[in-house]
């Protein structure tokens, strides 16, 4: 059983910008970021400015020509945690209209979240994308996040609970082994190349014979799979939510487990992972 996404996809190519077009779309910039610096309706500005991105100037002009925001990020290859498009008709100087959108989109324009812009004009008119760029720093590194993983499954199962309708005693802790990590980091490795959440690989493996080729040899083998969350927490909280998910965690049988995830911004979903239990055979 998988679960959903429920991260906004998008992205981006790199297109050339012509330098009076460049040097327009970076004064208006600058005068949105004062803008938000001084902050609106009576709130803080924020120090951090927007930065020009031109991924998301393409996409502005695909909206000139009427086309819809998801769109034009899927267009130009720009993935967003979420994003906002906004225009301002019969714009003045550059400083008049970063202010018209300060009181019009206040909020949108001091969201932390928002740290990049994309600006088109044609005429007196202005485009404009704000996004907030869809980044997993807390993945950077795999050792940590295996060990989150395991901290919260066994923490999870330390207690009793009820997965679906179905109850569970509390179990013993699990403990990572060095192949199931390989295979699962191998199986998540195969849904980020093929933007397909699934327990049965792209070659049609099991996650049993998925465990076998790592040359683990298992008595009982379980699989959870996931795509889109961006942190251990994240996806663990999904896991326990999901009764069939929350059964392998909890399953008492199991005594080790292997973490594998993948962080690729150009695959749907973004990030995948994948756990692995198993009982060893003796």
């Amino acid at each position: 059983m998988a679960l959903d996404s429920r991260t906004l996809l998008l992205a981006g190519v790199c297109l050339l910008a012509v330098p009076g077009v460049s040097l327009a779309r970076q004064s208006f910039v600058e005068a949105l970021n004062d803008a938000r610096a001084r902050g609106c309706d009576g709130k803080r500005g924020l120090a951090a400015p927007l930065r020009a991105q031109r991924r998301l100037d393409a996409a502005a002009r695909r909206l000139i020509r009427g086309g819809r925001l998801g769109d034009a990020l899927k267009a130009v290859e720009y993935r967003a945690l979420h994003s906002s498009s906004l225009q301002i008709s019969n714009a003045g100087d550059d400083a008049d209209a970063a202010r018209a959108l300060a009181r019009r989109s206040c909020d949108q324009l001091l969201d932390a979240e928002i740290r990049e812009i994309g600006v088109a004009r044609r005429g007196k008119d202005i485009w404009i994308i704000l996004a907030a760029p869809f980044a997993a720093p807390v993945l950077e590194d795999a050792g940590d996040v295996r060990q989150r993983v395991l901290s919260l499954a066994n923490d999870a199962r330390a207690r009793s609970r009820r997965c679906g309708s179905k109850p569970f005693s509390a179990a013993p802790p699990l403990r990572l082994a060095e192949a199931l990590n390989k295979a699962a980091l191998a199986h998540s490795r195969d849904m980020a190349e093929h933007s397909n959440m699934a327990h049965e690989g792209s070659d049609g493996s099991t996650p049993a014979q998925r465990v076998t080729r790592t040359r683990y040899k298992w008595r009982v083998v379980g699989e959870n799979v996931a795509a889109g969350p961006t942190t251990p927490d994240e996806v663990m909280q999904g896991w326990l939510a999901s009764p069939h998910h929350c059964e392998n965690l909890m399953d008492p049988r199991f005594t080790e487990l292997g973490v594998g995830f993948v962080f690729d911004p150009r695959s749907e979903s973004g990030v995948y992972w994948t756990q692995v239990f198993a009982v060893p055979r003796p």
